[in-house]
């Protein structure tokens, strides 16, 4: 398990609506033994929910990191970035996008909402688990993140 500067574990925040991909990154996790905590939601409005502790999610822990795809119902990836990364008290929370676009223009607009690393799934099982190893031993392993505030 990883834990934050504080010495908190690390929860994850998954925001994406495909299930299979949800299936995907969480039999990656399982398969690396990564232990941290995974909360998914499949569309952006129950994304800021969750992360504004909001409804059912009043008792939700802060994420240390989110994981959000682009295209989502209700709200897109692109207005869930923007709004968090607005929010002084969401801001310094990593985004890793993670999302089927390829597109520039994509890339371009999430890195100018500040988005802190962009990634293209890729369709192979093997090579999308190899991706959330990466991401689980960068973010989760390497970097130090920011302290959870309760």
């Amino acid at each position: 398990m990883i834990a934050d500067a504080n010495g908190n574990l690390v929860e994850i925040l998954l925001v994406e609506d495909s299930p299979s991909d949800v299936l995907m990154t969480r039999e990656a996790l399982e398969y690396y033994k990564v232990l941290n905590p995974l909360h998914v939601v499949d569309d952006g409005v129950m994304a800021m929910e969750y992360l504004r502790r909001q409804g059912p999610y009043a008792n939700a822990r802060r994420p240390g990191l989110i994981i959000l795809d682009l295209n989502l119902p209700r709200k897109s990836g692109r207005e869930v970035l923007q709004e968090l990364k607005s929010d002084p008290s969401l801001a310094t929370i990593p985004v890793v996008i993670l999302t089927t676009s390829k597109s520039e223009e994509d890339v371009m607009k999430s890195y100018g909402l500040h988005a802190n690393c962009y990634i293209s799934k890729p369709v192979d099982f093997e090579k999308f688990t190899e991706v959330v190893r990466n991401i689980n031993a960068f973010w989760l392993g390497v970097v130090t993140l920011p302290p959870t505030k309760p």
